[in-house]
């Protein structure tokens, strides 16, 4: 279930952040702009932005895994439950100093070299841009790395954060194809869900940091630790 609202968050928010990627996906460049070509593109494109995505899972997983290991797993979960819970009921809560401080250190730098990645027309440099692409400050990325590093595993991280991806691709390759594809109304009522969604990864968070006892939403610590021992003693053996 949890996987399930990655790719559903992606696919819900993708609609969503046309507005802000769609530029830059109908701006790829591409010397052939038949249609398998522009499909073929489109993909190495999206694909650039999968790979960052699960990089940054990695990362934070493995962030994770470092409270876990302090014992604070529990209340990891929970908090960030918590904090998406907070960005639900509260919208006027925004990323805007996260964002700052991402401009100030390093997005510069990524939009220059993004200028110069599109004036070289060829497939490595879709995917490069796809690559960069994924480095910028967006909100619902934000949510699907709290994700990653509640799985508290850098692989499970990495995991989540592919399938946030690869639920963004409808979109951004139906955008890729017709600038209008997607109307206004269409994109308002999906808007109009992704609260949904976040409430249900919240609640499925804080459930996983209360240690309920319940296989698959709340598995409790106490099994877990006992079923890692006992295999532990089985392979000394």
């Amino acid at each position: 279930m949890f996987f399930l609202i990655a790719i559903s968050l992606g696919f819900l928010g993708s609609f969503h952040c046309i507005g802000m990627c769609g530029p830059i996906a109908l701006a790829i460049p591409v010397k052939n702009k038949s249609f398998w070509s522009l499909v073929f593109a489109s993909s190495i494109y999206n694909m650039g932005r999968v790979v960052t995505y699960s990089i940054l899972g990695f990362f934070f997983g493995l962030i994770g895994k470092g409270f876990a290991i302090a014992g604070w797993q529990n209340i990891l979960s929970v908090s960030l439950g918590c904090l998406l819970l907070g960005f639900v009921f509260y919208p006027q809560l925004k990323f805007k100093g996260l964002n700052a401080a991402l401009d100030f250190l390093f997005l510069d730098k990524i939009k220059n070299i993004l200028r110069k990645l599109f004036a070289q027309p060829a497939y490595f440099t879709l995917f490069s841009i796809g690559l960069l692409n994924g480095l910028l400050p967006c909100g619902l990325v934000y949510l699907g790395i709290a994700g990653s590093m509640a799985t508290s595993d850098p692989f499970q991280g990495s995991m989540f954060m592919a399938a946030f991806g690869l639920g963004t691709l409808p979109a951004m390759l139906a955008v890729s194809f017709a600038r209008n594809f997607i109307g206004i109304r269409f994109r308002e009522k999906i808007r109009q869900s992704i609260p949904v969604m976040v409430t249900l990864m919240a609640v499925l968070l804080i459930l996983r940091g209360m240690n309920l006892g319940i296989p698959y939403v709340s598995p409790s610590q106490e099994n877990h630790s006992g079923m890692l021992h006992h295999q532990c003693c089985k392979m000394r053996k």
